[in-house]
């Protein structure tokens, strides 16, 4: 069975976010998604800021949002996510590549993100992604599916990391 779906995981900073920018910046093919960034104030951070593919931001989770939903000391904005991150999830053209950055604790407080990430996991639309290293069922099921490769990244694999991306996208295959 071809395993279409490629997920990064690692801990926090190794560079799955930048991994994931390097292989949609090389490939040749359209793609539709979001990424997350950290809201940084000087050198603290903030935050987590929602960015989508065709330009659209909001905000993920802040210090001083008021919500019933948390991770650390972070509000999550479940707003943003079913109305700015869902959206961006649904491919519009057939050969579209869906770029999740990430399946994460917060993103996962919604159950709309979700069940949207099973519709397009389960539709013939490649998805290229992170996904959190420790995680709930979901999660957990998520990395067990049959048709998701999942690539532990480290600073020592990066660039080959890269390389099996790329190769894996543009037709070849994972080993």
């Amino acid at each position: 069975m071809a395993r279409p779906h490629i997920l990064i995981t690692g801990p926090p900073r190794c560079g799955k976010s930048t991994l994931i920018e390097r292989v949609v910046r090389q490939l040749n093919r359209p793609a539709t998604g979001f990424f997350t960034r950290e809201l940084r104030v000087g050198d603290r951070r903030v935050g987590f800021v929602i960015e989508t593919l065709d330009g659209k931001r909001g905000t993920l989770a802040h210090q001083d949002l008021s919500s019933r939903f948390h991770v650390g000391k972070y509000g999550v904005n479940l707003a943003d996510i079913e109305g700015i991150a869902v959206p961006s999830l649904v491919p519009s053209r057939r050969e579209q590549i869906v770029v999740v950055d990430e399946i994460g604790k917060m993103e996962c407080f919604s159950r709309l993100f979700r069940d949207t990430v099973i519709r397009v996991l389960d539709s013939s639309h490649r998805v290229l992604g992170s996904i959190a290293l420790k995680g709930d069922r979901f999660i957990e099921g998520i990395k067990a599916r049959n048709d998701v490769v999942l690539i532990a990244l480290s600073e020592a694999n990066r660039d080959e990391a890269f390389g099996v991306v790329v190769a894996e996208l543009s037709g070849g295959s994972v080993s």
